[in-house]
């Protein structure tokens, strides 16, 4: 039997990088997964993949930060499979132009609205179910700019992820009385396309020593794995080997 198996999924920027890794690492612990991203395309692919190693999962192209799109696909989920155990909030974007002087108002809200506010938004869709149930588990995926910020990813990003943290913080200072718990996981370089949004993208020989996507989902999954006892709050993971990134911060 799987870790997770008997249990649902909901799963924010699946269609590609830390996502997509994670939705695949929980179909094989026999979750069901709701996929969930902007973009139809690779979402369909993955839910083909899926499918024809008897995956359950369940397409929902949406945006995160659109209220009623969100009310729409939590419904979805639960009108389909009855509950919602799991919710990984990894859906994220950043901005090309990064430092203080040149992000313009407009990127930084963006880059707010689908980090933070998006956190938000499917989180409190899905509280009222996961508090009805007893049980739930609020997976934020934030990262090591959040827990400290850095040049390299930019202050709108640094602060829409130091934002995931506190409001982790804030969920599980009001649902563990619910039998709620949330974790902010923080991770270092991950070799996601995000990085090609860099003003100067990493090599191919960078990335390779970088985290990689199937790492964070390995991790995500531990954490929902655990006996619902247990509440890892914050959780940090770094590549090995610390490269030194000062000329692409420049």
């Amino acid at each position: 039997m799987g870790r997770l198996e008997g249990q649902v999924a909901i799963v924010t920027g699946a269609g590609s990088g830390i996502g997509r890794a994670t939705a695949m690492a929980f179909v094989d612990e026999g979750c069901r997964v709701a996929l969930v991203g902007r973009r139809p395309e690779p979402l369909g692919e993955l839910a083909e993949e899926l499918e024809e190693h008897g995956g359950d999962v369940l397409l929902c192209p949406a945006d995160v930060t659109d209220r009623a799109a969100v009310e729409v696909l939590v419904d979805r989920v639960v009108s389909t499979w009855g509950r919602i155990d799991v919710l990984v909030n990894n859906a994220g974007s950043n901005v090309r132009r990064r430092k203080v002087e040149e992000v313009s108002e407009q990127d930084w809200d963006a880059v707010l609205r689908v980090n933070l506010t998006g956190t938000f938004l499917v989180t409190q869709a899905v509280l009222p179910h996961m508090r009805a149930q007893g049980s739930g588990t609020v997976l934020n995926v934030s990262s090591m700019a959040g827990h400290r910020a850095s040049a390299l990813t930019g202050p709108a990003y640094s602060a829409a992820k130091a934002g995931v943290i506190s409001f982790t913080d804030s969920l599980n200072l009001t649902e563990r009385v619910h039998g709620v718990r949330a974790c902010a996981v923080c991770p270092g370089e991950v070799a996601t396309p995000i990085l090609d949004l860099r003003p100067q993208p990493p090599s191919a020989e960078a990335r390779a020593a970088m985290l990689q996507p199937e790492d964070l989902a390995q991790t995500l999954l531990h954490v929902a794995s655990l006996p619902q006892r247990a509440t890892i709050e914050l959780l940090t993971i770094y590549p090995t080997v610390q490269r030194d990134w000062t000329a692409e911060s420049s």
